[in-house]
């Protein structure tokens, strides 16, 4: 069973997520927290794998949480989940060490199966918050960067291609197809590419490379 945390100042949100949560057979929520101070002292009770946290809260907001949790709790994967589409929140949630980013807008379908990606070690971001992710961080980036340089290994040229559509937010199985390969070499090329990079997940792969402007 995948535990869940849900982190948000609105009982009803958290009563309603949680009768999603409670239908799918793998995913069981352990718990309930109004903020982010509240999640930090119930979280060492409820043991979650993943955290779904809420942004816009009282007394510890949900980027400062994560930000905690990423440093006592490394192991713990959060996700935060707000029904605010706001570029900022977005970058200092992924610089805090969110390993997802979503709209409460999606259906409770995609809410566990992004619960369930996180918990198996990946990251993940919606296709139209990855676009927004990706043009920041290149216009963030030095326009002097070493780009490959800076790795140890370079990445070949499918891992480049591979790298290119992860950052349009494209899944593995989009990837195979745009690329005319196995699922299979796919995830092998995002493996790699991870070990490369040094990062965690899909999600700091996109961040890294553009920071290395690669993408």
């Amino acid at each position: 069973m995948i535990r869940v945390l849900l982190v948000d100042d609105q009982q009803l949100i958290r009563q309603g997520i949680q009768i999603l949560l409670d239908t799918e057979p793998d995913i069981e929520v352990v718990g309930q927290a109004a903020n982010g101070r509240e999640a930090l002292e119930i979280v060492d009770g409820c043991r979650p794998d993943v955290i779904l946290m809420d942004v816009r809260m009282p007394v510890m907001d949900g980027v400062t949480a994560t930000g905690e949790l990423a440093k006592s709790h490394p192991d713990t994967a959060v996700i935060i989940l707000t029904t605010f589409d706001d570029d900022e929140y977005i970058f200092e949630g992924l610089r805090a060490g969110a390993h997802g980013f979503l709209l409460k807008d999606i259906s409770s379908e995609e809410m566990a199966e992004a619960v369930r990606t996180v918990a198996a070690g990946g990251g993940l971001i919606q296709p139209s918050i990855t676009r927004r992710v990706v043009a920041e961080f290149s216009r963030l980036a030095s326009r002097d960067s070493a780009g490959q340089g800076d790795l140890a290994e370079p990445l070949t040229e499918r891992e480049l291609e591979v790298l290119q559509l992860m950052a349009q937010g494209l899944s593995n199985q989009e990837i195979a197809e745009q690329l005319i390969i196995s699922r299979g070499t796919v995830k092998n090329h995002v493996s790699n590419l991870l070990g490369k990079l040094d990062v965690r997940d899909r999600t700091q792969a996109v961040i890294k490379a553009q920071e290395l402007n690669m993408v």
